[in-house]
């Protein structure tokens, strides 16, 4: 993926919180300090932790909100697909950035993330793409002036490299003020385990549900994690890779297979 010229670039905007999200707003303003060509296509309700889901099996509706900002019932991977191969068919975004979320998305959180997801698709169809997400700590109010003020001037450092077609660029603010931001960070994806629970619940006719708790549980520590930056104040840049392959794994069963 070449260098972008950003001002005459045309930017998609998406995320998993949902088209009301005040974090999809403050995407806008970042991706309208790039350019002045931003198109929304969003989903129409809550789709965090749909991870990088298709909606196959029913159809989806679109909303136009307004000239350029449309609601989707579907997932933040269908909101992408829409825009991309019908919506803006005729003149495809040149940049998809995802967010901003709710909380932050590190460690194996990505593999549950919605947010990651929009910018996964977007990678896919060989679009330069950036996930945001703005850290909190529950129940003080989300700061976020924090990535508003840093997030497009790290979409402007990363889009002017040459990023490999099956990487995207996951970001991720930490919860404190604008000016207590100690700076940015180059992380690797951390490793924390599942810290929620299941939660039973019995409904008016005596049938049995189920609540999935879900909260991030103790992280590996590591110094040059994702975790490790945001909780010490540092903004985290993480490239991800799509290619899910493990290389050494792959050699030793080639070896052990021909062995047999």
């Amino acid at each position: 993926m070449k260098p972008l010229n950003l001002a005459k670039a045309r930017i998609l905007v998406t995320n998993d919180d949902g088209i009301n999200a005040p974090g999809l707003d403050a995407l806008i303003d970042i991706a309208s300090q790039l350019s002045t060509d931003v198109w929304i296509v969003a989903p129409e309700f809550n789709q965090s932790g749909a991870g990088h889901s298709l909606s196959l099996t029913h159809p989806v509706r679109a909303r136009q909100v307004t000239e350029k900002r449309f609601a989707l019932e579907g997932t933040p991977t269908d909101c992408v697909l829409f825009a991309v191969k019908h919506l803006l068919k005729d003149r495809k975004p040149d940049i998809v950035l995802s967010g901003v979320n709710r909380g932050s998305n590190m460690a194996d959180d990505v593999t549950y993330s919605g947010t990651i997801a929009g910018a996964m698709e977007g990678c896919l169809l060989g679009i330069p793409s950036i996930a945001f997400s703005q850290a909190y700590t529950h129940p003080h109010p989300l700061k976020w002036e924090t990535a508003t003020q840093y997030g497009a001037d790290i979409a402007r450092r990363v889009l002017s490299m040459e990023l490999p077609r099956n990487v995207l660029v996951n970001v991720n603010f930490p919860d404190v003020v604008a000016n207590g931001v100690k700076g940015v960070k180059i992380t690797r994806q951390g490793v924390r385990a599942f810290g929620g629970h299941i939660v039973e619940r019995t409904d008016p006719r005596g049938g049995t549900y189920y609540w999935i708790a879900y909260a991030p549980g103790e992280h590996e520590h590591d110094e040059e994690s994702d975790i490790t930056a945001v909780r010490s104040g540092w903004i985290s840049v993480t490239p991800l890779h799509l290619d899910l392959t493990h290389e050494a794994t792959r050699r030793k069963l080639a070896h052990h297979f021909e062995m047999a």
